[in-house]
């Protein structure tokens, strides 16, 4: 069944022919426009209360790969990728919400008075819990990564998310906010020979149960 929807739907297509890219073209590079696409669908992804809670770092100069590869084990994909991303996510922060959904109001999305009825909610839940905070910003750095990675695919680009790298010497050399939580790498480029194909997973049946 899987193999047969496969073939059919590109974007199942995308996803079960994905892997971890190791070896990238060190030649190829992505332009500015193409960064900010990538981004732009990143933001595509859900995030609590529509708080878009996160921020992207693209390292892709000389420069900055040369600062970020040593706090991040001199893994090769940072100097060999077009860009890596530094994925930030934000302390869950129910204040802003008002903000971020100002534009649903005025597109005649949302009525106004709708908004209230999202921001005390989502302050009940997070402003007196840190852990919460910190855990919804690493939810919604994940989501965009994700994001992102089928997109790469889908463009016939490389992605490799990494977690191998020294997270306070990332928020102190890059800059990052008190709120801001480097949630991982994310490396993106064209791809040369080498790497191997999406590697077997456990059977469904070891993985789901159906209640």
């Amino acid at each position: 069944m899987t193999k047969e929807i496969s073939r059919t739907n590109a974007v199942i297509e995308c996803i079960l022919s994905r892997s971890a890219a190791k070896y990238y073209d060190p030649a190829a590079a992505l332009s500015d426009d193409e960064i900010r696409a990538l981004v732009r669908i990143g933001t595509s992804a859900p995030t609590s209360f529509h708080m878009q809670n996160w921020r992207f770092i693209a390292v892709r100069s000389a420069e900055a790969k040369a600062r970020l590869s040593p706090i991040a084990w001199n893994q090769a994909p940072i100097t060999e990728a077009a860009v890596t991303f530094i994925v930030c996510g934000q302390l869950a922060d129910s204040s802003v919400i008002p903000d971020r959904l100002a534009p649903l109001v005025e597109a005649g999305i949302m009525p106004a008075e709708m908004v209230p009825e999202w921001e005390i909610p989502a302050r009940n839940l997070y402003m007196d819990y840190p852990q919460r905070q910190r855990d919804e910003a690493v939810r919604s750095g994940t989501f965009g990564a994700a994001a992102m990675i089928y997109a790469a695919r889908s463009l016939g680009l490389g992605s490799t998310p990494m977690i191998g790298f020294d997270a306070e010497a990332v928020h102190r050399e890059f800059g990052l906010a008190t709120n801001e939580v480097p949630v991982m790498l994310l490396s993106v480029g064209a791809e040369r020979t080498g790497n191997w194909p999406q590697k077997p997973r456990l059977p469904v049946a070891d993985v789901l149960d159906l209640l």
